[in-house]
């Protein structure tokens, strides 16, 4: 195996160990062991339930003996796989020619016509591609994104209480909760997961251009439409019945451009929280020997959260042309679908790796209270909001302009906030709740809305 320091993509090298799950679903030999697994469930498809005629219903044994040769396919005889494309040039033969050969002096070798019986080549990829893009979203993916959301979750939930204040256009705004900032995140996460559930891959099986050609002239008294829908929805997809040669891939740009808005979503919370480690609101557990500065030996830097925002961006713009490009094809059928489609597992490798990376850096987030509360504390110019609307309550005129004057580039305390309360004319409880606010108080519902929020995915 070629040494990772010589592989051109860091997913095979430098970060290979942080996406190995997901090779189980999109390198080539998943491809090609999900394409022998196609030809072998139709070719027992059309024996066993279609019962083509010239076909042989095979006994439970030697149904077992059919499907072991694509559960048993390792890398080496994926590699003779190989050695027969360098033939044929033609990656779908090849499986087919290796699976006649399987059958070699077998009771199925009398039967090998039936393998890849009335197909074209992209009736066997488009299922491939849907079983391996629905194992590694499903099996792969989704757990890691529902994890995540759930991590920050927990973090709104331990952090509901805790005043900090906001910022707007950069600058200091009406005070809010850690917890209620996280709790906006998981709700916009779980939008986009709820959008990537939903979505079904599909598949097709009909022939060279969509229409069972091939299929009608050998068997025509045989329902393909009914019996195409049967297969496809067996092997746990969602039949598309009308197609041109190819499946169109529209289930495709649907499912990346959802996975693009989870991974947007991600990329905006990243930014958020690197700014607030810069603001010192967190600090970042520290792990003995590692370096933060080549120079600098005080430094933690959070290159956690960096990582995934920029694993995050390549993801999105390998899905933006994924989702663009696919769903385009020339007439009946151009193979520039092919080579692009060998990149999906490019994509969602760096989702995963950026979904790693995030997490990585949230279990070493330690909140810092004395940062937090020195900003929201020194900050009375945020009651500003809430005496000048209690202002209004009471009908006094220029109550906006009035705390503008009082409080727009000054220096601002309790007591300057206190004497100006003071001077109100408002009724004595209202000033008496007005002096009691401090700007850690002054939280309106947040605390309450994380504790209301009702998480759907986990």
């Amino acid at each position: 195996m070629r040494d990772p320091l010589v592989n051109i993509s860091p997913l095979d090298g430098r970060y290979g160990n942080k996406v190995e799950e997901i090779r189980l679903f999109l390198t080539e030999l998943s491809l090609i062991k999900f394409r022998v697994l196609t030809e072998i469930e139709w070719f027992i498809y059309i024996s066993n339930k279609l019962k083509l005629k010239g076909a042989k219903v095979w006994k439970p044994t030697e149904l077992k003996e059919l499907r072991n040769i694509y559960m048993a396919l390792d890398l080496e005889e994926g590699n003779r796989i190989k050695e027969i494309e360098k033939e044929t040039n033609h990656d779908v033969k090849a499986v087919e020619y290796y699976i006649k050969q399987k059958f070699k002096n077998t009771k199925f070798e009398k039967y090998g016509e039936f393998v890849h019986f009335a197909c074209t080549s992209e009736d066997i990829n488009n299922i491939s591609y849907s079983l391996m893009i629905k194992g590694a979203v499903e099996q792969v993916l989704n757990p890691v994104m529902v994890s995540l959301t759930e991590m920050v979750y927990k973090l709104g939930l331990a952090n509901k209480n805790v005043a900090m204040m906001s910022r707007t256009h950069g600058q200091t705004a009406s005070p809010t909760t850690m917890g209620k900032e996280l709790i906006n995140v998981v709700a916009r996460l779980e939008a986009q997961l709820s959008q990537i559930f939903n979505v079904k891959m599909k598949g097709k099986i009909n022939g060279a251009v969509g229409n069972f050609n091939a299929h009608s002239v050998a068997y025509p008294k045989i329902d393909w439409s009914q019996a195409s829908k049967n297969f496809v929805q067996g092997l746990g997809l969602e039949h598309n019945a009308y197609t041109t040669q190819i499946e169109p891939h529209d289930y495709n740009a649907e499912l990346f451009d959802a996975i693009k808005r989870f991974n947007t979503v991600l990329i905006d919370f990243n930014r958020d929280v690197w700014s607030y480690i810069s603001l010192g609101y967190f600090k970042q557990k520290t792990k003995k020997g590692e370096v933060g500065s080549s120079t600098m030996p005080h430094k933690v830097n959070p290159i956690d959260f960096e990582n995934s925002e920029g694993n995050l961006g390549l993801a999105n713009a390998l899905l933006s042309f994924l989702s663009e490009k696919l769903p385009i094809s020339r007439w009946q059928r151009d193979l520039t679908d092919s080579t692009v489609q060998r990149n999906i597992g490019v994509a969602l490798g760096y989702c995963l790796l950026a979904y790693k990376n995030c997490a990585a850096g949230l279990m070493k987030l330690e909140r810092n209270d004395k940062r937090i509360n020195k900003d929201i504390d020194g900050a009375w110019e945020l009651l500003a909001e809430p005496i000048q609307t209690i202002m209004r309550k009471h009908k006094i005129e220029g109550a906006y302009e009035k705390l503008k004057n009082l409080t727009r580039g000054k220096v601002i305390n309790k007591q300057k906030i206190a004497k100006f309360i003071d001077k109100l004319k408002i009724p004595a409880d209202e000033k008496k709740r007005l002096k009691n606010l401090t700007p850690s108080k002054y939280i309106g519902l947040a605390s309450q809305l994380v504790d209301d929020y009702e998480p759907k995915m986990f």
